[in-house]
């Protein structure tokens, strides 16, 4: 386990993350952050898109759960009850409790599990520290808050490393 904030590779969103590549790397478990990753801030639904590739993922016998750090009551629960995904809301990222509870519920090892997120900080780091396969993706809206802003621009470099060492 590292503490390392650089991701195995960065990809455009969650679509370009192919759940076949990710089948053939031995990868039985998805865990994905909410807010930027699967829908922008304060949105309830998910796309069409997100629900197809939630169910190519399924096809490769691989799961979907939402692991989120969301404080937004029912915000995670509702979202991942209308995708009929499991979830795991305040999970206190970037802390490796939440990814061990969340890879002990579905029997998985961190070998079999990536973490996908928009966040080097919380989703990145995380993953890392609790031995998962770390995947970032640009986050889906920057707009709204100046802190975002910030943030990405500190984590531009290791934006930049981690797209050298992509996973698939």
């Amino acid at each position: 386990m590292s503490l390392s904030p650089i991701p195995r590779g960065v990809y455009p969103s969650i679509t370009h993350i192919s759940p076949k590549a990710l089948a053939e790397k031995g990868i039985r478990l998805v865990l994905v952050d909410l807010d930027n990753t699967l829908a922008p801030y304060r949105s309830i639904t998910p796309t069409a898109e997100v629900i197809a590739w939630k169910e190519a993922l399924e096809a490769e016998g691989i799961t979907l759960f939402l692991l989120s750090n969301s404080r937004k009551p029912g915000r995670a629960q509702r979202f991942a009850e209308q995708l009929g995904i499991p979830y795991q809301g305040h999970s206190g990222k970037p802390k490796r409790a939440g990814y061990l509870r969340a890879m002990e519920r579905l029997g998985c090892m961190p070998s079999q599990t990536v973490m996908v997120g928009d966040q080097i900080f919380t989703d990145t780091l995380g993953a890392n520290n609790a031995g998962v396969i770390p995947l970032l993706v640009e986050p889906i809206r920057l707009a709204g808050n100046p802190g975002r802003y910030i943030r990405y621009a500190v984590e531009t470099p290791f934006r930049l490393l981690g797209k050298r060492r992509p996973f698939l």
